[in-house]
């Protein structure tokens, strides 16, 4: 495979040597090249020939990793790989109509797990896209769900989906590390099931190097799937202590826990969230496990070091109905400090997917503007939302509300906070 060359940064290396718009690269010092993993690799050394169809050009770098410069029309230069699979847990088959096109796209590419941290099923991969991996020595990120092939076909809907579970051990064997992460679904994959598939995992330490176990969440629109009833206070609890026997025996054994319960497990469980020493490196921060323990050790660390003052403030804070008694302490935390600053904070029921949903990513800009309205006057100067309710590159909610929307319907500015625990400090004290 060829790519076309959109443009080319001025002054760089590929500039000085007189590459072009328009042309096409084929090859980099003999090696084909066929998407960003290729041209990545393949740029490592200081001295490149560049085959472009119609000539060849040498390209010199100061440094092996300065960027020669070379712009693509996409990011990958080719596609994404699309996902195979027909999950009976998966959330895109619980969305409604209407919304934009691009959140129905369901993504299951390699490439993207070691660029970008996403999960791959392993279904879209074959032997070679393997051994590229284990050449280039990628380290990703496997959703595995389950050990046992016939199971893993039953919950994935695709025939090959317990075939390629080889591929974990064979990258176990080219030293590869990888994070993995299992949907619990009751009546599936818990109980025994996840007692085997975390045995099956850890034997692999330290390849795989962390695993994640996050509940299956269902929306309001799930007509027509499969029927899996969503985890309570016993079944939450019963999972905990089976994936703490193996953390606990992987902590003893090696001096870390590598097995993981979600937050939301905790919560559900109605049991108190360990420490930040519990999380070990943070592995599986983007799964929802250790998030509620780092924003809170993060923040009471960050507050220690203020110098507690009487300005006055008042501001409201909205969220999830998960994350909502987290949100309560923390401004607990700094009324403690700052008494004449009042936080007010603001649960945001999840009307647009159901009320099963309950993280903050999934709240909408109309839930937002319906639950706040009726409080518009006693909102204060602002309000905070987490940054995570926003499209990544973007101020756009879920439902295509805007950010500017909000904050017209609710007459306050509306200030989106990320999930650094100074950040989140800084908006509540009035630092922004």
């Amino acid at each position: 495979m060829s790519v076309v060359i959109t443009s080319v940064t001025e002054r760089s290396p590929a500039a000085k040597a007189g590459v072009k718009a328009g042309e096409t690269l084929a090859a980099i010092n003999g090696h084909p090249i066929n998407d960003a993993l290729d041209y990545g690799f393949y740029c490592y050394e200081r001295t490149l020939t560049l085959d472009l169809v119609t000539r060849t050009v040498k390209v010199r770098k100061k440094d092996d990793y300065d960027d020669i410069g070379l712009n693509f029309e996409t990011y990958l230069m080719d596609k994404k790989h699309s996902c195979r699979n027909k999950c009976v847990f998966c959330f895109i088959d619980q969305l409604p109509p209407g919304m934009r096109e691009t959140l129905y796209f369901k993504d299951d590419d390699s490439r993207l797990s070691f660029l970008q941290g996403s999960y791959i099923t392993l279904t879209n991969m074959t032997d070679s896209d393997i051994e590229r991996i284990i050449k280039m020595k990628l380290n990703v990120n496997v959703s595995v769900h389950t050990t046992d092939p016939e199971l893993r076909k039953k919950m994935l809907c695709n025939r090959f989906a317990g075939d390629v579970l080889r591929y974990i051990k064979q990258m176990e064997e080219g030293g590869i590390t990888m994070n993995c992460q299992i949907v619990l679904c009751r009546g599936y994959n818990d109980g025994e099931h996840l007692r085997k598939t975390l045995s099956d995992l850890t034997e692999l330490y330290p390849a795989v190097q962390s695993v994640a176990v996050v509940p299956f969440g269902a929306t309001k629109f799930r007509e027509g799937l499969p029927q899996i009833q969503l985890h309570d206070k016993q079944s939450a609890g019963e999972a905990i202590d089976i994936i703490e026997s193996f953390g606990d025996a992987m902590l003893e054994k090696y001096g870390e826990r590598v097995v993981y319960p979600a937050d939301e497990l905790f919560i559900t469980a109605g049991r108190e969230l360990p420490p930040s020493e519990y999380y070990g490196s943070f592995d599986q921060y983007e799964n929802g496990v250790g998030m509620w323990a780092y924003l809170r050790d993060g923040f009471a660390d960050e507050l220690a070091e203020c110098e507690g003052d009487g300005r006055e403030l008042h501001i409201s804070s909205a969220t999830g109905v998960l994350a909502a008694p987290l949100m309560v302490q923390l401004a607990g935390l700094v009324k403690d400090k700052f008494p004449n600053v009042s936080i007010t904070v603001y649960p945001i029921s999840n009307d647009f997917f159901g009320h099963t949903v309950t993280v903050a990513g999934l709240v909408t800009g109309g839930d937002l503007i319906n639950r706040l309205t009726p409080h518009k006057h006693e909102l204060g100067e602002y309000v905070i939302i987490p940054r995570s309710m926003l499209k990544a590159d973007e101020d756009i909610f879920l439902d295509d509300v805007t950010l500017a929307q909000v904050s017209e319907a609710l007459g306050v500015p509306v200030i989106p906070a990320g999930g650094e625990p100074e950040e989140l400090l800084s908006a509540m004290l009035g630092e922004i």
